[in-house]
């Protein structure tokens, strides 16, 4: 099983912009590297017109687009007790033979290790004392005592460090 680890915090305090810092660093060490976000929002990631569009929006329930650059699979959930994505259920549709690590964005509560992003200025509560699956803490007052590895916000490349040493 290729390792998974999530990021968490609340909305705002730089998830996306850590997680986009640290999948070079990553890659630097020679890692392949797969991401699942979840997204609370309904996004369209297809052109109106096009056929995959036409194809999808004709009734299909899953469809893959296939191109020389990429692949991109679409799994509609017309039933609403579907809608919620589940988390094996998304881990599972990665290729794992192709990737060394898969980072998470999202499913916050899910039983996964996590690396949990802080920032004291936006006034939200800490997660780590209610999430024991939050293995460190990344914020931007690295110099604060905590029960856990505390690692600066500011430094993706140690956070990546952390990664990769976690994941031996």
């Amino acid at each position: 099983m290729v390792p998974v680890i999530g990021f968490a915090g609340f909305s705002g305090s730089g998830k996306t912009t850590l997680i986009e810092q640290i999948i070079p660093c990553l890659k630097a060490h020679g890692l392949r590297v797969g991401l699942l976000k979840h997204s609370h929002h309904d996004v369209e990631p297809d052109t109106p017109g096009k056929d995959s569009y036409r194809l999808r929006h004709a009734g299909s329930d899953q469809l893959l687009l296939a191109t020389p650059h990429r692949n991109i699979l679409f799994f509609e959930y017309p039933e609403p007790a579907q809608r919620e994505p589940q988390l094996e259920a998304c881990l599972q549709q990665l290729d794992h033979s192709q990737l060394d690590i898969i980072l998470v964005e999202g499913f916050r509560d899910q039983p996964i290790a996590k690396i949990e992003i802080h920032r004291p200025d936006y006034g939200k509560p800490l997660l780590y004392p209610q999430d024991h699956h939050i293995i460190a803490l990344a914020t931007c007052e690295p110099d604060e005592v905590h029960p856990l590895p505390v690692l600066d916000l500011n430094q993706p490349q140690t956070i990546a460090d952390f990664i990769v040493k976690w994941m031996k």
